[in-house]
């Protein structure tokens, strides 16, 4: 199918499935009528958390690391039930609980459908190819599989992408032409859509909402390219399109839009996730073929990639901070992964090598300003969520404190407790994905993904707005209609600037934060301050800065390591209106919002503390707590928000 089909079969998903005009769906600026069944509904909108990056038993990297938490289990765990995770005595008994203190409002199941099937006819006895070599050699060391399966099998993350977008050959147990493993994928794909339908509530309460999902997984010479793609409603493909039938993010496009058919009532996006480990992949300027890239495929990348997961288990992907002109930014230092691909991990940093700037997603979106010019429309133009990448089938479980781990990437616990950390150092809970929507279901949260009204956090639950606008009031935030008066007089997070009314005016953007109030057992810190990130091209030249706008970073907020006390004053709300100093109505620009809370102590130094560790005499720190006095990573954390930007677009 070519790029033109695949477009004009996307813009009619993307209108059917917000259920708007695409100038309402853009802007964000218009709440439809009250007219829905939830008895919670809010015209202007309310934040709702969610989960969209979860991983349970039908994901091969979770299943050989132990995990038996199927995706029902997954969605009651959301809701607050108590869960029973990895290590298991031979008895099936778990060793470990945990729970999450405050529900999520969403999730999404999201497991690695490349090799459902194999997966699925090495644990089923009942299946032909049970009593394979390779399903024996699955079952008896999980391990080394994982590895195999990975490498020598389809090749995920050790072959490069094939040429030309042929398929990828699948291990011999499934059969010619992989048909076998195929045809074991459907029962899966069959109880993950029944889990999803079965915990979506569709009373009157809305309590919690489910999508249909899975994860895309290529990873050429182990550069990272993976995407969720998230369902609008039941109605869903026969079986999912994989890395190993679609080798590239554009073949996958193409298939989606072939079998999600918007007037079936199939909607559809695509969520790239963890640009920091894709050596340079994730936001290459060329397409498959290896040309520059066409108005077209800009068109076809914008309306299926409306996000982009900034942080999750395996770091943040806003931002390096190389020092430069305009590039210094002491925040890009939070939650970075040493190495640029799965090698840091899988091997070691040294053999990935150090990160590389267009990798992150401040990066990204100045790129996609310039190929605006170029091309007419903006090919990164992203939003912003937070996930976990939860391997454990614990979405949500992404506070600091009691971390158990998080499986995939990170550390296995399948055959006894961590004898030290739960996770690698350098690996961190993950966040949380919010969405403004008028009420909790699957219509109004798709919709605000559509329109890039999301924001993400690094785990905590900050209630933060942003709106940008020519005419915002200077002094909005005293008004009682701080939401009613953004949209009326702007856009929220995610919109486009319309274009100026007049020569001299300056743009001006409001934030509204509010502390995450915290739970009984569960302490939330204090706001420190507010910064906006603006980027922007001049002279063909890209740029950025960062602007502080509420708040005090030097208020004096510390942290005891040794015990984990915090100190300090804070804000329980921020405001501020500020307007562009250095605006230039010639330059197109991104701004977006970054909410940062006063510091408290990391993941690592809690289990640190809780074990006893001094770090005063190195000698006598066991093995396993060895990371506890690695200098290398920080003892405390500033936990974050961060907006989806509003962009202003320059007449040409």
């Amino acid at each position: 199918m070519g790029m033109r089909r695949l477009l004009c079969l996307g813009l009619l998903l993307a209108v059917s499935a917000c259920g708007r005009s695409d100038e309402t769906a853009d802007s964000g600026s218009n709440p439809p009528p009250a007219s829905s069944k939830c008895r919670h509904y809010a015209e202007q909108r309310q934040p709702f958390y969610g989960d969209l990056h979860v991983h349970t038993k039908y994901s091969l990297d979770a299943n050989t690391q132990g995990t038996i938490i199927g995706p029902h289990e997954a969605y009651r765990f959301a809701q607050g039930e108590e869960l029973g995770i990895q290590p298991y005595t031979p008895e099936g008994q778990p060793l470990r609980t945990t729970q999450l203190s405050r529900p999520l409002d969403f999730a999404a199941v999201t497991d690695h459908a490349e090799l459902f099937g194999e997966t699925e006819i090495c644990t089923n006895p009942e299946l032909e190819g049970y009593n394979s070599l390779e399903c024996r050699f699955y079952r008896a060391a999980p391990a080394q599989a994982f590895i195999v399966f990975n490498f020598l099998g389809p090749g995920l993350i050790g072959l490069p992408t094939p040429t030309g977008g042929e398929t990828i050959p699948r291990l011999p147990f499934c059969g010619l032409g992989g048909t076998r493993c195929v045809e074991a994928a459907k029962t899966p794909w069959r109880d993950i859509q029944q889990a999803a339908e079965a915990y979506y509530d569709r009373s009157a309460e809305c309590r919690f909402t489910t999508f249909v999902g899975y994860e895309w997984t290529g990873a050429p010479l182990s550069n990272n390219l993976h995407r969720n793609v998230i369902f609008s409603s039941e109605v869903v493909p026969e079986i999912p399109a994989s890395y190993i039938e679609t080798p590239e993010p554009e073949l996958l496009w193409e298939s989606l839009a072939q079998t999600c058919l918007s007037e079936q009532g199939c909607g559809v996006l695509t969520i790239p996730h963890n640009s920091n480990l894709s050596g340079g992949l994730m936001f290459r300027t060329r397409d498959r073929h290896g040309a520059d890239f066409s108005e077209e495929y800009a068109q076809a990348r914008q309306l299926n990639e409306p996000l982009a997961e900034i942080y999750q288990h395996k770091g943040q992907s806003e931002c390096l901070g190389t020092t430069g002109a305009g590039l210094a930014d002491e925040q890009c230092g939070f939650e970075l992964l040493p190495y640029r691909n799965f090698i840091g991990s899988q091997v070691s940093p040294a053999a990935s090598g150090v990160p590389l700037e267009g990798d992150f997603l401040r990066a990204a979106l100045k790129e996609g300003l310039r190929q605006e010019q170029l091309l007419g429309t903006n090919p990164f133009k992203y939003g912003f969520i937070g996930s976990s990448d939860t391997h454990l089938g614990t979405p949500g479980r992404v506070n600091e404190a009691g971390y158990p781990g998080h499986g995939g990437a990170g550390g296995s616990a399948r055959n006894e407790l961590p004898a030290g950390l739960t996770d690698r150092i350098e690996n961190s809970p993950g966040g949380l994905a919010v969405l403004w929507a008028e009420e909790n279901t699957r219509d109004s949260l798709f919709a605000a993904m559509r329109r890039r009204e999301a924001y993400a956090t690094s785990g905590t639950r900050p209630v933060v707005r942003f709106f940008g606008g020519w005419n915002l009031p200077a002094g909005l935030c005293s008004s009682r209609n701080f939401a009613a008066d953004g949209y009326r007089g702007g856009v929220p997070m995610g919109g486009d600037l319309p274009a100026p009314p007049g020569s001299g005016v300056k743009p001006r953007f409001a934030v509204s934060a509010l502390r995450d109030p915290g739970v009984a057992g569960e302490k939330a810190e204090p706001l420190q301050h507010i910064q906006i990130v603006k980027g922007w091209i001049a002279n063909g030249e890209k740029h950025e800065a960062v602007y502080e706008i509420a708040g005090n970073k030097d208020n004096g907020a510390s942290v005891n390591t040794d015990t984990c006390e915090t100190s300090g004053a804070g804000y329980a709300s921020l405001c501020s209106v500020w307007e562009d100093p250095d605006f230039d109505p010639a330059q197109s620009a991104f701004y977006y919002a970054r909410v940062l809370e006063n510091p408290s102590c990391r993941w690592s130094t809690r289990q640190c503390v809780a074990a006893g560790v001094s770090c005063a005499d190195p000698d006598a720190v066991p093995e396993e707590f060895a990371d506890c006095c690695n200098a290398d990573y920080p003892k405390t954390v500033q936990e974050r928000a961060w907006t989806s930007p509003i962009w202003y677009r320059a007449a040409q």
